[in-house]
């Protein structure tokens, strides 16, 4: 069962990123916009997940795996993000590739905490 929840989560992850790259494409200066909103949304998920289920103190972990698991896993995507700065450097916009790397390092961090603290009031 577990493995079917977070391969049902992750589908749906991976179809709501698929989903994103197709409304938003790259920036004027190739800054990439649907990887950058994949990962801080999915980043503003777990952490409102996880901060609900510890100041709760539930243990749901069928949820857990669905969501956090697998959507979050499936919508987010470090390798695609690791890819599109790599591709940035090699392009010679060092500082977009730079902007995309403190962005989602940033951002994401930001994501993750104010989701928790959302959580408290849950």
């Amino acid at each position: 069962m577990n493995y079917f929840l977070v391969f049902i989560g992750g589908g749906l992850g991976s179809i709501t990123r698929f989903f994103l790259s197709k409304v938003f494409t790259p920036a004027g200066n190739g800054f990439p916009v649907a990887t950058f909103l994949s990962n801080t949304i999915s980043s503003f998920i777990l952490g409102v997940l996880l901060g609900y289920f510890f100041h709760k103190q539930i243990s749901n972990d069928n949820f857990r795996l669905l969501i956090a698991t697998g959507f979050c896993g499936g919508f987010s995507t470090f390798s695609t993000f690791s890819y599109e700065t790599v591709s940035l450097v090699s392009a010679g916009n060092y500082q977009t590739a730079a902007t995309n790397v403190f962005a989602n390092l940033l951002l994401c961090y930001v994501a993750v905490m104010f989701g928790g603290f959302i959580s408290k009031f849950l």
